[in-house]
């Protein structure tokens, strides 16, 4: 019978356990699944939700740009759930409230 610390003495590694934790997990299950079922709502959604990424600036000097910061929202753990629930709220308003959103593109 082999015991489980002699295992390790001879060359084979226990399995490592692949438990992951997202602290992020039930905040993105909450934004996957809501779907805006109110014409305010939806329009405060899309109104806070920003169509594209607001940090992306090039600085310039002089006419020249001399530095260029990149688009930091990539480094939001919930940017694509956001972006979702934005695109959810447009077409909430455009197909069930019959809205004109081009204002809001």
């Amino acid at each position: 019978m082999s015991h489980p610390a002699s295992a390790s003495l001879h060359g084979l590694k226990p399995a490592r356990s692949s438990f992951k934790l997202d602290l992020f997990q039930p905040i993105r299950n909450f934004l996957n699944t809501y779907a805006p079922q109110r014409p305010d709502r939806a329009k405060q959604l899309v109104k806070l939700i920003p169509a594209q990424c607001p940090f992306e600036r090039d600085i310039a000097l002089f006419g020249r740009t001399v530095a260029h910061i990149p688009p930091l929202c990539k480094l939001n753990p919930l940017y694509e759930e956001l972006v979702m629930l934005r695109f959810k709220a447009l077409c909430y308003l455009a197909d069930e409230c019959g809205e004109d959103i081009s204002a809001f593109i």
